[in-house]
């Protein structure tokens, strides 16, 4: 997933359903850290209740849960709307294990791999009392493909899903739910080795049948979660308050789900960063989703980690894409020059060393990830890249967001871009929209720019299927931005795809990493540290940073 956003999976399939579909994140206990759904820690005893108030830098790309596909957006939705299948509630290699959601179990698979069945829980409820049905599971995907959602290509493997997305008629035949009994059978055309990690994912978090197929952020719609959305305004905040069917139904049945601790739930989207830091120090905001701004991060580290603020490793790539279809990243030569331009030292810097520099497509902590570097940082080698190229003072438009320090990385790219022989202009956006805008190939001149790629679960294929695959191009809510489409390796993809994570898989995915960067896909360079950010009334020790769906709201509770 985009951020405006641990080494083991599935091994064999059965033996993973045996161990409860375990995979793994980062992190552990060692420094201390919660690990578990309870919270853990020593620190200060919690209260329950209160109101909570935070911040975002931006308001997430979308607050529907079939559409968003950015961090901001599964942080914020996260206690909500629950899947059928979900991660635990828990930091590192924990909170990468999947556990049953809506779902009474995890899925009996069978036909090779190929059939899912699994059976809604009884007596469940949404926020607004209205019953949650089996029918609703099958209606959230095919509401993926009605409206376009980037997160559409994880379930074309579906019977009868490439059809729906064709004709947005008919439904997904290879979908088929008993609404008496709760019953609902998922048949797959081909083996999927990561579908059990797709199921987990907010996109298929069944909603209402009747809630209309458009976005739906300024509506919020109605929860299964412990808290629901009151109040949804695009660019200004949102509100939750808890659900008042948890504590009757849902929440007696879904004990692995927390309840979370405060009652009420307050977000604005707060655009100075240093503002932010400024109200969590003084009382005023108890949590911001976003780090300190690169001129504030060393002093915040300095004056509150540990008691305050915790930086947190994440599994993720920042990277500057280049369009393929047109000049001049249509040359190779032009994408290679710009590899060898890249400086990862020089970002490490713009990031205040919240970014460790990196050379490649999938991060460290990420299976199949081997270190290498084709592109050592050399100008001179760049410029006479350029010049074999034969394009010389291309314009190119160079895009990037205005939150610190993106805004700064697309400045020194502009720069690099020009110092090598191209003529670039930088296009500034506003975070709220700037991957909306991007992922529309009707946009004008998108030439090339900045992207970032955090796990949306633990397995190599999610750096590769939906950022690279040419299959998975779209018109809208597109997240391969290169539009990379090199069929021998789309191939090697969907084979990977097909098959169980072992070592021979992570082998071939490192050689899929060497392959599409000797190709020049992108300009990798750096993964991030982010980092959780509270007020001293906020209990730290039991904040929970989960892999994926970073702070859980719900660990959220002030001291006592």
């Amino acid at each position: 997933m985009k951020k405006l956003p641990n080494f083991l999976l599935i091994a064999a399939l059965v033996a993973v359903l045996a161990a409860g579909l375990a995979a793994c994140g980062g992190g552990g206990s060692s420094s201390g850290k919660p690990t578990t759904s309870e919270g853990g820690g020593a620190g200060a005893e919690g209260k329950e209740g209160g109101t909570l108030k935070g911040a975002y830098t931006s308001f997430p790309d979308y607050m529907d849960p079939q559409i968003s596909y950015t961090a901001e957006g599964w942080t914020a939705m996260r206690p909500v709307y629950i899947p059928l299948l979900t991660y635990k509630h828990a930091e590192g290699e924990e909170g990468a294990e999947i556990i049953p959601g809506l779902a009474k179990e995890l899925p009996k698979i069978t036909n090779g791999d190929k059939t899912y069945t699994m059976f809604l829980r009884k007596g469940l409820k949404y926020s607004n009392g209205e019953e949650i049905k089996a029918g609703d599971f099958k209606y959230a995907v095919e509401r993926c493909f009605l409206t376009n959602s980037g997160g559409s290509p994880f379930y074309t493997d579906i019977a009868g899903a490439e059809q729906f997305a064709k004709t947005k008629k008919g439904g997904i035949s290879g979908i088929k739910v008993n609404e008496s009994t709760g019953e609902i059978v998922i048949n797959l055309m081909k083996p999927q080795g990561t579908f059990p990690n797709t199921l987990a994912l907010m996109f298929v978090a069944p909603i209402p049948q009747k809630t209309p197929a458009e976005d739906q952020s300024a509506h919020p719609i109605p929860a299964s979660g412990p808290y629901y959305l009151t109040k949804s305004e695009p660019g200004r905040g949102w509100e939750y308050e808890r659900n008042p069917y948890w504590a009757k139904d849902n929440g007696k049945q879904l004990t692995e789900i927390p309840s979370g601790h405060v009652d009420k739930i307050e977000i604005e989207v707060l655009r100075n960063q240093s503002t932010q830091v400024n109200d969590v120090e003084s009382g005023k905001l108890n949590w911001i989703f976003d780090p300190p701004p690169t001129d504030r991060y060393t002093e915040v580290k300095e004056k509150f980690e540990g008691t305050q603020f915790r930086p947190e490793p994440t599994i993720s790539t920042y990277y500057f894409w280049m369009n393929e279809t047109v000049e001049p990243f249509s040359n190779q030569k032009v994408r290679e020059a710009v590899n060898y331009a890249v400086d990862p030292a020089a970002l490490e810097r713009i990031y205040t060393g919240q970014i460790k520099g990196t050379q490649q497509i999938l991060p460290p902590g990420m299976p199949g990830y081997e270190k290498f570097e084709l592109f050592p940082h050399n100008v001179k080698k760049a410029k006479e890249l350029i010049a074999e190229s034969g394009i010389k003072d291309k314009e190119v438009t160079v895009w990037t967001d205005s939150e610190s320090p993106n805004n700064d990385a697309g400045t020194y790219y502009q720069g690099l871009l020009n110092e090598i022989g191209l003529k670039a202009e930088l296009k500034i956006l506003n975070p709220d929209n700037y991957f909306t805008v991007i992922g529309n190939r009707s946009t004008p001149n998108l030439d090339t720019g900045f992207s970032d790629w955090f796990e949306d679960f633990p397995h190599p294929n999610d750096f590769f299927d939906i950022l690279l695959n040419g299959e998975s191009i779209q018109n809208t809510n597109n997240q391969n931005f290169s539009q990379t489409n090199v069929p021998e390796l789309n191939k090697k993809i969907d084979k990977l795809a097909e098959e169980q994570l072992g070592p021979q898989q992570e082998k071939e995915y490192a050689e899929l990493d060497k392959e599409f960067m000797e190709h020049a896909a992108w300009a990798p360079y750096g993964t991030r540290t982010l980092s959780l950010f509270v007020s001293s009334n906020i209990n730290l020790e039991t904040a929970i940073w989960n892999p994926t769906f970073e702070t859980e709201l719900t660990s959220l509770e002030f001291k006592e």
